[in-house]
């Protein structure tokens, strides 16, 4: 289960962008998952969860989870377009596409303190 590893790594970029002081008084963590990153967002909540009650306890902290579209932008016509069903096709000229522009990330999108 990478998704242990991938919050302690979440953690330990907090830990080391915010002070000690700062880093306690974090409330909220919000991530974006696009849909092609190898994630699934409610095994990485249980990840968190696990964490948090291990490592964490004192300080209780929420996990947000923003799942991203993956979205292709076509080569030929510059239209950009959702994947559905893994289908990679430019809807507007339909022609095939592999330039995704959206979808791969696993990003610490927003933090929120305590005041």
């Amino acid at each position: 289960m990478h998704e242990i590893s991938l919050i302690r790594s979440t953690f330990r970029t907090l830990e080391e962008e915010f002070s000690k002081e700062d880093f306690q008084k974090i409330t909220d963590i919000y991530l974006k998952i696009g849909q092609l990153s190898n994630v699934e967002p409610i095994l990485l909540q249980n990840a968190f969860d696990a964490v948090i009650s291990a490592e964490f306890a004192e300080q209780p902290m929420k996990l947000h989870i923003e799942l991203l579209p993956t979205l292709i932008k076509c080569p030929i016509c510059e239209h950009t377009t959702e994947v559905i069903n893994y289908k990679f096709i430019c809807e507007n000229c339909e022609r095939p596409c592999s330039q995704i522009v959206q979808g791969n990330e696993l990003l610490i999108n927003k933090i929120e303190t305590a005041p």
